[in-house]
């Protein structure tokens, strides 16, 4: 590093746990070394060294850091994976939670001056009453926060707001000063879930029309409108899938012959296998590949319409294609393709080929007896892909086929233990694949024991209540309904992953059927066979 170039780890803080060297760490240490005042710093925190960090207190959780030129002074806590960004400001007596987000430039100032008439102002008294930030709290770029406030949980400050006045739990605020634009959990967060329940499944059916419409670009489904992306099959599965769950029937304007039609087009005969319409020469596979997801959704959308694929898929494999899957680091795909092979066995001949026992025999040797898992947890994302993985891997097996887990126990212990982890259901993360990779693994395991019930049913009911305010009127759910990016826009995926979300989590509570719907596609809770 040249002499007074800024260290990247002070700008990227976020990065210092997954890629900082010895030298950095040796770095850092002395850069904790030399902080006043008491202080207690948990594993892998990181504090800038061009951070002015005077304080008389610090409290920093793991996995937290103060970016560069932060100043920050007087009795701070800050809790786990939470983070003062550059040229923040976090001043006086400050307790800050976990998984908070404190944006650039941003100021929270826990001090202030007297304001009595006759005294200049740099002579007044100050005052301190203390701020508080509760868990899973995002502030924006720009935001002051003064002495005295209380931000709830779960709540976002857009950027530039002046926060004058405490703001309660699961809130969205913005302005000068700060005011409520809008509750994050609404009239669901109190209230008979029933009833709740029943409401909602009301609105959605009367909307399923204008969910539809919305996706329909004069021709062909589109999973959201707007966005430039070639042709997809996915999209036409999901309508169907929507339109089935909602109002039994087909999509409006669409016969069923018709769209067996256009689903059975595009099977390749050779392999049986669906390409997507954008690379009709790709390479197909049943385990892995751009092909390998169409086996579940445009099977699945043929068996709701009464029909099934024309041509046979190529199910041969070998135990080395099972060894080769990337286990170790992304289980989430390994499971993906033999959820796909699975779906292939079962949708045309029930597994009687022999290579259901040949698959069944590979996965009973692999799992970890001590996690009920396949694949390994990594510090980047934890359990997150041993999990999800768990989720695709099952779906497609043991529970398409109707068998029991071999360790419901232990795989129960550890998707409650990856739920815990709030890295993973907040922001972007908090999406359907992730909560749906988790509730779908405790329904499934709970045929089997109830071992974990009370901490999963608290989920369950959490999740509920938060999802059921996401839906929007006319567009349905968007994957990621509290996302940055374009996944943040409602959509079919997100409609069909949702719904079928909230009917695995209502019937885990032994609510499902104020619903009135069940899935019959790729989420249908009974086996295949």
């Amino acid at each position: 590093m040249l002499p007074n170039e800024p260290l990247r780890l002070d700008f990227l803080p976020w990065e210092y746990k997954r890629t900082a060297s010895g030298a950095d760490r040796e770095r850092q240490a002395e850069r904790q070394a030399r902080l006043g005042g008491s202080v207690e710093l948990a594993a892998d925190v990181y504090v800038a060294e061009s951070a002015a960090v005077y304080c008389d207190e610090l409290r920093l959780g793991e996995r937290s850091y103060i970016a560069a030129h932060a100043y920050v002074t007087g009795r701070i806590t800050l809790g786990s994976d939470s983070t003062i960004n550059p040229f923040a400001a976090v001043r006086g007596v400050v307790t800050i939670g976990d998984g908070v987000r404190i944006g650039a430039h941003t100021s929270l100032l826990a001090f202030n001056h007297g304001t009595a008439p006759g005294e200049p102002i740099f002579k007044q008294p100050h005052t301190a009453l203390g701020i508080t930030i509760g868990d899973d709290v995002w502030i924006g770029s720009n935001v002051t926060i003064l002495d005295g406030v209380t931000v709830g949980p779960h709540t976002i400050i857009g950027a530039g707001a002046v926060v004058t006045k405490d703001i309660p739990a699961n809130s969205v605020a913005a302005g000068n000063p700060a005011r409520i634009l809008r509750s994050r959990t609404g009239a669901s967060m109190s209230g008979d879930l029933p009833t709740l329940l029943t409401a909602f499944a009301a609105e959605a059916r009367a909307q399923t029309d204008d969910v539809l419409a919305r996706c329909w670009d004069g021709t062909r489904f589109v999973d959201r409108p707007g966005l430039d992306r070639a042709p997809e099959i996915r999209p036409w599965c999901d309508a169907i899938e929507i339109a089935d769950l909602l109002v039994r029937r087909t999509p409006a304007g669409h016969t069923r012959d018709d769209l067996v039609r256009r689903l059975r087009e595009h099977q390749d005969p050779a392999t049986g296998l669906v390409p997507p319409e954008d690379q009709p020469d790709a390479e197909l596979a049943v385990l892995e590949g751009p092909a390998s997801y169409h086996i579940l959704c445009v099977g699945y959308a043929l068996q709701v319409l009464g029909s099934s694929f024309e041509h046979p898929i190529d199910t041969s494999f070998g135990l080395e294609d099972l060894d080769k899957l990337p286990w170790a680091r992304r289980a989430w795909s390994a499971g993906s393709g033999i959820d796909a092979l699975g779906t292939a066995l079962a949708l045309q001949n029930g597994g009687e080929s022999g290579h259901l026992e040949l698959l069944m025999g590979w996965l009973l040797t692999h799992v970890d007896p001590s996690t009920g898992m396949w694949g390994t947890p990594h510090p980047d994302d934890g359990l997150l892909q041993v999990v999800n993985g768990f989720y695709r891997l099952t779906r497609g097996t043991y529970a398409q086929f109707g068998l029991p887990l071999p360790y419901p126990e232990q795989a129960v212990a550890t998707v409650l233990a990856h739920s815990n982890d709030r890295r993973m259901f907040t922001g972007d993360n908090y999406n359907a694949c992730n909560v749906l990779d988790v509730i779908h693994p405790l329904w499934l395991a709970r045929k089997q024991t109830s071992y974990g019930e009370a901490e999963g049913r608290r989920w369950a009911e959490q999740q509920l209540r938060a999802i059921l305010t996401r839906w929007v009127d006319g567009a349905g759910f968007a994957f990621a309904p509290d996302g940055t990016d374009d996944r943040a826009i409602p959509g079919l995926q997100g409609t069909e992953m949702w719904l079928a979300i909230i009917w695995l989590l209502s019937d885990y509570l032994g609510m499902s059927d104020a619903l009135g719907y069940r899935p019959r596609g790729v989420h249908r809770p009974e086996p295949l066979v």
